[in-house]
């Protein structure tokens, strides 16, 4: 019994650990299903097999899972000392995209290596997590955290490539909010003073008054489009076939399954009746 829970305690590294762990398999499960009971029937109308794209979802899971299981094998405390290699190198790779990226949709945010399609902001998502937190490490070691000069603006600082990558070379105003509001959250959890982060939030208000402004003028392309999507989730129904497409979808989903769907077995009755009818 004691070596079955030594090799239990070794695999989950602990209650805590575990407890992330069912969380994360969980959902995962739950993301699977729900992009087979999604994308089955367009799935089986494009290429005549229902499970092209949750096959390629399980792939990528599966691949996830592995990469999962490796670091956490890899004490945390390594990353520390690269944290310079991965702030540099996620800035090179976030402006890279503005001379190789793919422009979809008035944004330039994926980027294609080696024949893999993929985002680098959502590999800075992570890396900027990582490196913010050495960082913040370092500042409450030497005592300064509670500094507004050491506590606040040293770290926001680094921010500013980052934000220059995503949001102006990317036009990825969504993941820069995402990467802004996490910050904010971990310079709360090391312990900088909400006082100064308020004095900092006030003396970027004229920053923000200035996007909005840009934003609302739609003079260029990459704030119109952003202007274009408020003005379709007021308005779907104005724009049906193309912009409002997702939101006036949803609402027939809502209508027909209520809050909690259909359920899995009424969905396969419907993308048996969609196979028999596109026969």
């Amino acid at each position: 019994m004691k070596k079955k829970e030594k090799k239990f305690k070794l695999f989950t590294r602990g209650a805590n650990d575990y407890i992330i762990f069912i969380v994360v398999m969980l959902l995962l499960a739950l993301g699977i299903i729900m992009v087979l009971s999604a994308s089955a029937p367009s799935s089986l109308s494009e290429s005549g097999n229902s499970y092209k794209y949750v096959q390629r979802q399980v792939v990528a899971a599966l691949v996830g899972l592995v990469v999962m299981f490796v670091l956490s094998t890899v004490d945390y405390r390594i990353y520390k000392k690269f944290k310079w290699i991965i702030y540099f190198g996620l800035v090179a790779l976030l402006v890279l995209v503005g001379f190789i990226g793919i422009d979809a949709g008035g944004a330039k945010r994926w980027i294609i290596i080696a024949g893999f399609n993929f985002q680098p902001s959502e590999i800075a998502k992570l890396g900027f997590i990582l490196f913010f937190a050495a960082i913040l490490s370092d500042i409450k070691e030497k005592n300064k955290i509670k500094d507004i000069r050491q506590g606040c603006w040293y770290p926001i600082a680094f921010l500013f490539p980052i934000f220059f990558a995503i949001f102006i070379i990317q036009n990825h105003f969504s993941t820069t909010f995402i990467i802004c509001m996490v910050t904010v959250v971990q310079m709360f959890i090391a312990g900088t003073r909400i006082s100064h982060m308020i004095i900092t939030a006030l003396m970027a208000i004229p920053f923000l008054i200035a996007y909005i402004y840009k934003m609302g003028s739609g003079s260029d392309g990459g704030a119109g489009f952003r202007e274009t999507r408020i003005q379709t989730w007021l308005d779907p129904f104005a724009d049906p076939t193309s912009g409002g497409w997702q939101i006036i979808q949803s609402f027939y989903a809502i209508g027909s399954g209520g809050l909690f769907g259909v359920g899995l077995r009424r969905e396969q009755t419907k993308i048996f009746i969609f196979t028999r009818t596109t026969q």
